[in-house]
């Protein structure tokens, strides 16, 4: 085997794993700690929305604390609750059942 066949699997994994490594950069907006997406977490489908920071999660346009992360819903309405559609049905949970940004935000 020369060194040509041995190397070149490795030559090619290593290129392959250097572009896999590289995180896409967040479109930012001018507000400090919000941008338009997340670089890890993808948006709401169809809906208006924008990352925010400190919260960790998408923030929905247009409606009363509700929220996005992960094919995740979750809303404020006097406790917290959470759904894999905006429009429900909604599943209480507490603040271990949402992400630690919303959690501090609305301590129970």
């Amino acid at each position: 085997m020369s060194i040509t066949s041995r190397c070149l699997p490795l030559a090619l994994l290593l290129a392959l794993a250097g572009c896999s490594l590289q995180p896409a950069a967040p479109v930012t907006d001018s507000r400090p700690g919000q941008g338009l997406t997340h670089p890890r977490f993808a948006p709401p489908p169809g809906g208006n929305s924008h990352w925010d920071a400190k919260l960790g999660v998408y923030v929905l346009q247009g409606a009363s604390e509700l929220y996005y992360r992960e094919r995740t819903y979750y809303r404020w309405n006097h406790g917290w609750a959470w759904a894999s559609n905006p429009q429900g049905p909604w599943q209480a949970t507490d603040i271990s059942g949402v992400p630690a940004g919303l959690g501090r935000k609305h301590g129970q």
